[in-house]
Formats: C-alpha cells, sequence, structure tokens
C-alpha cells in the first residue's frame, strides 16, 4: 500500500459533516481530508453500485475496508440512508456482531466514500460454507445466536436490515465470531408495511411475492429459517418463486428434529406465525442442549473436497441490484 491513491478512487475532500464515533474508534469528531487520514490500498470488488478496497488508518495503522458507492439504493436527503444509519450506530455504541462504520467523506459529483472496519482473518459465510460444507449443528447455533443478537440490536435503534444473507454475514475464521454487513437495503424499522424490497430474492418471503409487501419482523425472521437451513444443510431450500410461496423446504441432510422444528416455524408461510427474534432465542434448540456443546475458539477444518461452486452459485437475480458490492468479497451472481 502507498499514499497514492487509486485511480478509481482519485482524491477525496472533506468529509460532509461530523461524526462522532465511539471511544474504540478513535472517538473523535473527524474534521481532516481524507488523505492525512487514510491509506488506500488495493481493489477487492467493483460492482454496480461502487468499489471496495483495502486500506489504512495512519494514525495507529488501523486495517480497514473502504466502500465508494457511486449510487445508494435508498437516498433520503443529502446524505444516503446506508450512512445515516451507520452514523446513528456509531453514535449509540458498538455491538459485536454488528460492522462499525468508521468515518465517512462526501466526494462531490461522484458519490460516497464509507471507511468500514476490516475484521481480522475474515470470510463472508458463502465462501465458508463453499469450503466446508453444511456446518456441524452447534456450529450454526453459534453463529446464528450472534446473528440474531446483532439483528435485536438493529431493531432496538430503529433499524431493519432487510438483506440478511450468508454473502452478508462476515466469520472470523479464528474466533469464530461473525458480523453483519452491507447496510446498502437497510431502512428505519416500522410497524407497518413496506412495499419496496432491495434485497435478495431467494431471502424474500412468500408474502413479497405474492403481494409485495411485507413486515419487518417477519421479513427478518423468514431470511432467518433460510439461513439456517443454508448453514445446515449447504445451500439454500428455495430457488423459484413458487418453491418460495409452497414453503416446504426439503430437507436434503439429517437435521435434528428440534433444528428442522426452528427452521419450519422460521419459515411459515403466513407472518404472523413465525416466532419473535426473541423466541427464537429462546427455542430449545437454542438454549443449548447437545448442539450447543461448542469449543468456540476451536478452528474449523476445512474439507478436502469443496462443494461445487456452481450449485452454490444462485442464478436467481437480486431484486433491482444485479452487481451488489460486498465489503469483504466479491460480487456472487444470485
Amino acid at each position: 500500500d502507498t499514499r497514492v491513491q487509486p485511480a478509481a478512487l482519485g482524491h477525496v475532500g472533506e468529509p460532509s459533516r461530523e461524526l462522532h464515533v465511539d471511544d474504540g474508534v478513535q472517538g473523535k469528531i473527524v474534521m481532516e481530508p481524507f488523505n492525512s487520514q487514510y491509506r488506500c490500498g488495493s481493489l477487492i470488488a467493483s460492482g454496480g453500485f461502487g468499489s471496495v478496497f483495502s486500506g489504512q488508518r495512519l494514525c495507529d495503522g488501523l486495517k480497514v475496508t473502504l466502500l465508494l458507492s457511486i449510487s445508494f439504493r435508498l437516498p433520503v436527503g443529502p446524505v444516503p440512508t446506508e450512512i445515516t444509519l451507520l452514523q446513528r450506530l456509531a453514535e449509540v455504541g458498538v455491538h459485536s456482531s454488528v460492522v462499525r462504520m468508521l468515518d465517512w467523506f462526501e466526494m462531490k459529483g461522484r458519490g460516497f466514500l464509507l471507511v468500514l472496519e476490516c475484521p481480522p482473518h475474515a470470510q463472508d459465510l458463502f465462501d465458508f460454507i463453499t469450503e466446508r460444507g453444511p456446518l456441524p449443528e452447534c456450529l450454526a447455533l453459534r453463529f446464528l445466536r450472534q446473528i440474531v443478537e446483532g439483528l435485536r440490536f438493529l431493531h432496538a435503534h430503529g433499524i431493519v436490515h432487510r438483506d440478511i444473507k450468508d454473502e452478508n454475514i462476515v466469520v472470523d475464521t479464528q474466533t469464530l465470531d461473525v458480523k453483519i454487513i452491507d447496510f446498502g437495503s437497510a431502512a428505519p424499522l416500522k410497524e407497518t408495511p413496506y412495499s419496496e424490497f432491495n434485497g435478495t430474492r431467494v431471502f424474500s418471503p412468500p408474502e413479497w411475492i405474492v403481494s409485495q409487501t411485507y413486515k419487518a419482523v417477519p421479513l427478518t425472521v423468514w431470511s432467518l429459517g433460510v439461513l439456517l437451513f443454508d448453514m445446515v444443510c449447504g445451500d439454500i431450500p428455495f430457488q423459484r418463486n413458487r418453491d418460495i410461496i409452497s414453503a416446504a423446504p426439503v430437507f436434503t441432510r439429517q437435521v435434528s428434529k428440534d433444528c428442522q422444528s426452528l427452521i419450519l416455524w422460521c419459515l411459515s408461510y403466513r407472518p404472523k406465525e413465525r416466532p419473535t427474534l426473541e423466541e427464537i432465542l429462546s427455542h430449545p434448540w437454542m438454549e443449548g442442549g447437545e448442539a450447543g456443546q461448542w469449543l468456540y475458539a476451536q478452528p474449523v477444518p476445512v474439507t478436502g473436497q469443496k462443494i461445487n461452486i456452481t450449485q452454490r452459485r444462485r442464478k436467481c437475480s437480486v431484486i433491482q441490484d444485479c452487481l451488489n458490492v460486498h465489503y469483504f468479497a466479491c460480487s456472487r451472481e444470485r
């Protein structure tokens, strides 16, 4: 890495407004130009909405991820929704299962640059499953518990993610801690139905397919059901719209009755019949038992034979987004 900025990034000017960040991320008001604070490294990924670069904070050498977004999916006012929501989180505190925005800058006429924390030994859950195959239930439980707790934190602060999937979960492969990333589809939380959706179709619920409307918590819980199935079976349960509407997943591997029970509950056709996040945490499968006996720091071995990537690579379109930029990995087709 050098102080010379990649051509795709160019010189970044002053930040568009003050950003207060928590004490764990320097605890200061950022007002200096980007180039005096950060070094931009190599290109990690690019897509229809921008580019992702590696980076480093100069004052302490902290590795960061730089997201240059040319166009945001839900602009509201002068600052894009993604920045507004991530700034809200930066101001209220830190959750170990949610990625942190450390800083942001406006590039006049070009978009916005987000500076995000870069977890060590990071691999997204899509690749994690692809390399290791279906996960042991004990590990899937550990991941799901962290994800649900992170989502509870988001909801408590008035934010719904709306695109929970394996590609938007990052795993620290040494500690097995996870973080929720990519708030490009996020929105302010509300109790009334939503009529727009910028997430991933194969993780969307039947009510969206049928009537193009949904509520925040039932949407989130449905996505968690798809994700849990993905973790324990090695791939998602539904590909086609009619499969989503059927809400009848076929378990392709041996899965415990308690785990199946939770998956089927989350994938209930009627939104009102799905559990809340709190009910997921209190489900018998989540409360421990045999599935909970996991050595948290024990590394998960990479299997000798990877899952066929053409089978893992879903050929289903992302609604209103054919190329989704991810923070830590290249875009994949769904």
